[in-house]
């Protein structure tokens, strides 16, 4: 499916996982040189890459070229691949994507509390720099304290960041735990919290007690997730400028390329970038969320 000349679609209710556009249009809004994509996917190809046992998404190929592709047209210089849960802790695709990057690309991996210091070593030295934690048990096993525990106690060794996907009460019922992690801590999509219920405006403010705490970042990414509105997404806007006049030091943005499991209205990427504006509106603003910022995060250079 190909989105139609508005580069939105109705998906309506259901999930679904589009393919990558072939062709994929730049957006009108020129991003600043040495621009991050700080949320993307690599997807196969399954043929050498093959879905993880069990995997519970298996999204249609999205693979480091079409991610290459994408990112030429959009202006995006550097970037951090998070493994797809298709893929589950088996990294070879993330290790083959990095090492196209050359230098230029971090990663976010997938760990067992069973990994090995030698595996941690391997994928150190590849380029990755945090490992992702779901709370959403329709994707991945939902970790115990204990094995929160231990996965907080390598991302402190080796001074990683842990990234963290909630959902609905999520950032509430979490807010304890994220705040006593000890590691540096980053929010994915706004935290995805329902926008349409009478108890969105206490998770907003979690999350705001979260940022507040100074080691909490948050990706504004997924606008099309969080919003109940079709484009232009006011309400999801809304909050995206929220949270940046709040803590603009600490906001990072991802395409969150190829979108999987999307429903309901979901924009191109080029309009995804043209929304930036709305809350970076400045050249110096969309300077700090996409350049100084994620260097800053990632310790990069």
């Amino acid at each position: 499916m190909r989105l139609n000349d508005h580069d939105v679609v109705d998906l309506g209710p259901h999930e679904v996982s589009l393919p990558p556009d072939p062709e994929p249009r730049r957006p009108t809004l020129a991003l600043p040189p040495g621009a991050w994509d700080m949320h993307c996917h690599v997807i196969g190809p399954v043929s050498r890459f093959p879905y993880a046992r069990g995997a519970r998404s298996t999204p249609p190929d999205a693979t480091a070229e079409d991610l290459g592709r994408l990112h030429a047209a959009l202006g995006i210089e550097r970037t951090l691949i998070v493994q797809s849960v298709a893929h589950g802790s088996d990294h070879r695709v993330l290790l083959d994507a990095l090492r196209k990057g050359e230098g230029r690309h971090r990663g976010v991996a997938l760990l067992t509390p069973e990994v090995t210091e030698a595996e941690l070593d391997v994928l150190h030295e590849a380029g990755v720099r945090g490992m992702r934690v779901h709370f959403l048990p329709e994707l991945a096993d939902v970790p115990t304290p204990a094995e929160l525990d231990r996965l907080a106690a390598i991302a402190r060794a080796r001074d990683w960041h842990i990234e963290l996907h909630l959902m609905g009460a999520g950032v509430l019922d979490h807010e304890d735990v994220i705040a006593s992690l000890g590691a540096r801590v980053v929010i994915d999509h706004m935290a995805r919290f329902d926008l349409a219920s009478s108890a969105a405006d206490a998770r907003l403010a979690a999350l705001l007690r979260l940022l507040d705490a100074g080691h909490v970042w948050v990706k504004l990414s997924g606008i099309d997730r969080l919003s109940i509105e079709p484009p232009p997404f006011t309400d999801a806007v809304d909050v995206a400028r929220t949270l940046t006049a709040h803590a603009p030091g600490r906001m990072l943005w991802g395409t969150d390329f190829p979108h999987p499991q999307s429903r309901g209205w979901t924009p191109s990427d080029a309009y995804r970038a043209e929304l930036i504006e709305q809350f970076a509106p400045t050249e110096a603003d969309r300077r700090r969320l996409l350049v100084e910022n994620p260097l800053t995060f990632l310790n990069a250079t």
